[in-house]
Order: C-alpha cells, then sequence, then structure tokens
C-alpha cells in the first residue's frame, strides 16, 4: 500500500491506516453520555441535507484514503442506519481495492430489518451498542420508546444473515450500570457474541462527565475473571481494547480503558464528520474541511495532498495529557464523530 510504502507518519510516528466514516449526525436515542435531551431536543440544529457528504462524495474520498495506506473503514454516525440506502453506501465501499476490514457501529433499533442487505452489500463486521439487559433500565438510559427486544431482535436477525463474530459495546458507569457487568458478560458467553467494556469518556461537553463515574477496566476484569478465568490474548499491534479469552473456551471479553490506560501512541485512526471534516483525534474541536475541496472540484491528488499535510502535523494524543484542566476544552460531541 501507498501508505505503508511512502512512510506516512504523524508527529508521533503513528501511521494511518483506519478512518471512521459519519454518515449521519442524526440518531433515534438520546443516550445520557452521548446526546442527552436536553441539548439534542426538538430544536437541535441537525444538519441540513445539502451540508452532509453525498454517498459518491464519501466513497471518493474513501478511495483517496485508501491510497493513502487506509485498510479499515467503520461507519457511524449519528445512527448510522438512519441514513436512507444505506446498503448502497456499503457495496460501494466494499469494493474499493485496498480496503480489507469494512464495520458498522449501530445502537440495534433498525437492524432486524436491515441486517441480511448489509451483509449481502458486503459489511464484514458489525458492533451494536448494549449497555443494559434490564428492560426498564434501557429505557432509562437510552431515553428512548425503542424497546430492548427490538435491539435483541436485530442482534438475532444479524447473526441469521451470516454476522459471525458481532461485538457488543457497553459503556459501563458506577452507580449507574456497573451492577450489570457479570450479566452482560454472560449474555455475550451465551450468545457467541465478543463484549467491549468501555470507561465512560469525557467526549464533547454535554455529557456531564465526572471522574468518580468512571469504572475502571481494571477492577471489571478482576470482577469477570473471578467468575470466569481469564487468559490474556497477546494484544494486535492496533488494537484499542485489552482482549481476554475466557479459558473455558467459551469466547472473549474485551477492555477499553481510555481514562485509566490511555492508548494515544498507537492510536492510527481518522475520522470524517457527515459534514465531511477530517478529524484526527476523538477530542479535537478542529476539522479540516474536505467538503468544500470535495465541491471546488479539487482532483484526487489534491485532496491526498490535503489529508497529508493535515496527518504529519498531527500530534494529538489527549487521553495521556487529560487532567482536570482538560475537562472544560472545547470537543466535538460523540455523536459529530460517532465515537
Amino acid at each position: 500500500m501507498l501508505g505503508a510504502m511512502d512512510g506516512l507518519r504523524d508527529t508521533l510516528g503513528r501511521p494511518l491506516r483506519a478512518l471512521r466514516i459519519s454518515v449521519t449526525d442524526r440518531c433515534n436515542f438520546r443516550c445520557r453520555y452521548c446526546m442527552p435531551r436536553e441539548v439534542f431536543g426538538p430544536d437541535h440544529p441537525f444538519l441540513p441535507k445539502d451540508q452532509v457528504l453525498r454517498f459518491e462524495e464519501l466513497v471518493r474520498l474513501a478511495r483517496v484514503f485508501a491510497g493513502l495506506g487506509v485498510a479499515k473503514l467503520r461507519l457511524t454516525g449519528g445512527e448510522p442506519l438512519l441514513r436512507k440506502g444505506l446498503p448502497e453506501l456499503v457495496k460501494a465501499l466494499a469494493a474499493i481495492p485496498g480496503i480489507e476490514d469494512l464495520a458498522l457501529t449501530t445502537n440495534g433499533a433498525l437492524l432486524a430489518d436491515l441486517a441480511g442487505p448489509l451483509r449481502a452489500a458486503g459489511l464484514h463486521r458489525l458492533t451494536v451498542s448494549l449497555d443494559t439487559l434490564d428492560p426498564d433500565r434501557f429505557r432509562a438510559l437510552c431515553d428512548t420508546e425503542v424497546p430492548l427486544a427490538r435491539v435483541l431482535e436485530g442482534l438475532r436477525a444479524a447473526r441469521e444473515a451470516g454476522f459471525a463474530r458481532i461485538k457488543l459495546n457497553c459503556v459501563m458507569q458506577r452507580g449507574v450500570n456497573d451492577g450489570e457487568a457479570e450479566a452482560l458478560a454472560a449474555f455475550a458467553r451465551e450468545q457467541g457474541h465478543a463484549l467491549r467494556f468501555i470507561e465512560f469518556m469525557d467526549v464533547g461537553t454535554t455529557n456531564g462527565w465526572k471522574l468518580d463515574a468512571v469504572l475502571p477496566g481494571h477492577e471489571l476484569r478482576a470482577r469477570i475473571g473471578a467468575r470466569w478465568p481469564l487468559v490474556a490474548v497477546a494484544p494486535e499491534a492496533d488494537a484499542v481494547a485489552r482482549v481476554w479469552r475466557y479459558a473455558d473456551g467459551a469466547g472473549e471479553v474485551g477492555f477499553i480503558d481510555s481514562v485509566t490506560a490511555p492508548f494515544c501512541r498507537g492510536c492510527d485512526r481518522a475520522r470524517l464528520s457527515a459534514e465531511g471534516r477530517l478529524h484526527t483525534c476523538l477530542f479535537g474541536a478542529e476539522g479540516l474541511d474536505l467538503r468544500a475541496a470535495l465541491r471546488s472540484g479539487m482532483p484526487d491528488a489534491g485532496l491526498a495532498a490535503l489529508i497529508r499535510a493535515r496527518w504529519a502535523r498531527r500530534d494529538d494524543r489527549y487521553s495521556e495529557l487529560r487532567t482536570g484542566a482538560t475537562a472544560g476544552l472545547k470537543k466535538p460531541e460523540m455523536s459529530y464523530l460517532g465515537g
């Protein structure tokens, strides 16, 4: 790949290998840690349709990124399944030379109807957010009238469609859903899913983040390991999760300790917002406007040069530098960049 051959690296020597693409800034849930309703209410100014990148623009940019060494794409939102015609985009992205992994993260509410078409279009992997197995807590945490049963139905449909290894993302908060860790692990083991426990992060400025609400991954590992003995798995070079397999052979569980054990030095991800801004960190407030360049008629070589120059200047490592003083810094919301 070009990125590997020409040494595209940032100021800390990190390559560009993965791109997360937000296809919409809208969502049908109002999760407290992401899109609290008092901020994202009926009057919230979501992006007008003409400001959201069209499918052909997304595919073109993905091709440019692939030419720079990106091999992994992940579709996010908002809630990506709200974007009409999404399987068409998946089919086009899956056909791009050099793309080895194409994944999507969803809340699962619309998955029952779309799992089959997405799989047929060429989607490789699915990640579904699931923070609780209690129907009442689900309704409260997600602030939605969509029942938990619909998400579980979506998981069943995805497995029937051929998604063999579905990941479940669970954001754990002390005093909120931390009592369900073992139940979630048991569910994932029984269903053959790969569970990922994620520490509650200070993404954006509207989720009411407090350090004492963070449940450290090492505490969860101890709890899960006391119930089912764990064996550490050698980490992949670009992995953000610390993965452990169950000693009894019933799958694996991972821990994304982005607050207590930052992994900035291994981060090879770029993020593209729904309006076409390139962000080189989940916590980076300023994004490079690629939409303007696209719509001005800039050729692919020019787009590649813009991306290359931005990545070469990249020095982001927010989680390593996190202190009480960083809490008030301007940061993009989780729903804008899709995590």
